[in-house]
């Protein structure tokens, strides 16, 4: 079988071909675009526990990540960004990254590793519009169907060419061509051996379409197509169609009415053997004053028993309960109903660069009279097919949770060089979630409480 990775190697050096291939084109000014970019630097340490209901070993990942970069200034127009990155382990490795080979821990998907994180060209000569080639970051509306997953150490980010317009009022139009997905897992993690469930590179034709719309008062209106064609995957291949709208209302005394609806509907797209269809709803209503704010809302991933809604290039942990129990829609679809709290502090100034903890405890628990795998502590589902998230399978079993497992991470305030440090922010997030498997009634609490600096 073809190995479809994207050395990073390989593409460093089309970056810097490309950059040494411009002066050609240019004048003086060139040296003054290539020496007047902006530098970054960032360093993130992560602590992860994880201990599962089943054979697998309790697993702990002490991680230490360097990411640094440049990004040029522009000449006529034309202008280049390249990020590396590199992961340590702190201590003993002893958790499975689903390419260390320690199969007999739980997985943490955080690999050591030395790659390209972000390496484009981007040219801005044209009015309101902004094109990029090359290793870019995605994120588009609320990382539901697009996202950078950036819980995980190991940024997932896209090889594609992009298009981003805003010449016509108050609407912003994103399109744009993906050949390759940088996964979590490394350029460590190939085919034959990984499953679409870990592997690291997922080659595909995926053009993609987001249209956003903010001219109208009453607030946001998206609309999108996502055409998912894999190369080595042709049962996740997916067509997904569908509209979002949110806003806000004033009430009295600085109160805000806070409403999100949106929907979609997803089929099967190219070399997909199946034919079917599933639709995707969610619904979310809230308050806030300042910095304060209240939600309840609802999210249902419909499955027929044999297909279900996937959004496999999202950032997955955002959803569904932070303890990572529902990263693949079960068959028979999912519904979650889910109650949110959050409030910020503002903590003065930042007067240096220096580390601030953050730290998310997660929990699950799962009703005892819920059917289970051998071995598991994750509920059966009827069917079963490869995993298309973007974030890990913990114990190889699908959806399973942390077990009240602390992460820790310690990120810096102010790393980018030559910036104004920011304002320290303390958050404070409570979720509560009921997510019930379609067709059994059963429901699994998932709670989380998450505190940020």
């Amino acid at each position: 079988m073809t190995d479809h990775s994207f050395p990073a190697t390989r593409l460093a050096s089309a970056v810097a071909l490309a950059l040494l291939s411009l002066p050609a084109l240019a004048g003086d000014s060139f040296a003054d675009a290539l020496t007047g970019g902006k530098p970054s630097l960032d360093a993130r340490y992560r602590y992860e526990s994880v201990s599962e209901d089943n054979a697998k070993k309790a697993a702990n990942a002490s991680t230490l990540r360097l990411r640094f970069g440049y990004e040029t200034g522009d000449f006529k127009g034309f202008g280049a960004m390249i990020e590396a990155e590199h992961l340590s382990t702190l201590g003993a490795d002893n958790y499975n990254s689903a390419s260390n080979g320690k199969t007999a821990y739980s997985i943490i998907a955080d690999p050591e590793f030395t790659e390209i994180n972000q390496g484009y060209l981007r040219y801005a000569g044209l009015p309101d519009t902004q094109l990029k080639y090359g290793r870019q970051r995605l994120i588009l509306d609320n990382h539901r169907f697009i996202g950078n997953v950036g819980w995980r150490q190991n940024e997932q980010t896209f090889d594609a060419f992009t298009v981003v317009n805003k010449s016509l009022p108050a609407t912003t139009i994103t399109a744009g061509y993906i050949y390759n997905v940088n996964r979590v897992f490394s350029d460590h993690s190939k085919l034959p051996t990984a499953t679409f469930a870990n592997v690291g590179n997922a080659k595909m034709k995926s053009p993609i379409l987001n249209i956003s719309y903010k001219g109208w008062s009453a607030g946001e209106i998206v609309g999108y197509g996502y055409l998912l064609d894999y190369a080595d995957f042709a049962t996740s291949s997916t067509q997904t169609w569908g509209l979002r709208f949110k806003g806000d209302r004033a009430l009295a005394d600085g109160l805000k009415l806070l409403y999100t609806a949106e929907y979609a509907s997803q089929s099967d797209y190219k070399n997909n053997p199946a034919d079917y269809r599933v639709d995707y709803s969610f619904l979310e209503a809230g308050l806030a004053k300042g910095v304060h704010s209240v939600k309840l809302g609802y999210e249902l991933l419909e499955g027929n028993g044999v297909k279900n809604f996937q959004t496999p290039l999202a950032t997955l942990h955002a959803f569904n309960g932070w303890a990572d129990l529902f990263l693949s829609t079960p068959v028979n679809g999912l519904e979650d109903v889910y109650l949110g709290v959050r409030t910020m502090a503002r903590n003065g100034i930042c007067k240096r660069p220096r580390p601030s903890p953050r730290t998310t405890w997660s929990a699950s628990s799962t009703p005892p009279s819920m059917p289970k795998r051998p071995g598991s502590s994750i509920p059966t589902s009827s069917g079963s097919g490869p995993r298309q998230s973007s974030e890990p399978v913990h114990g190889g079993k699908t959806g399973a949770p942390h077990s009240g497992a602390p992460v820790m991470h310690l990120p810096y305030c102010g790393a980018a060089t030559g910036t104004s440090p920011p304002p320290c922010q303390r958050r404070l997030f409570l979720m509560t979630h009921c997510c019930v498997l379609r067709n059994n009634g059963l429901c699994s609490l998932v709670h989380a409480w998450h505190a940020s600096c």
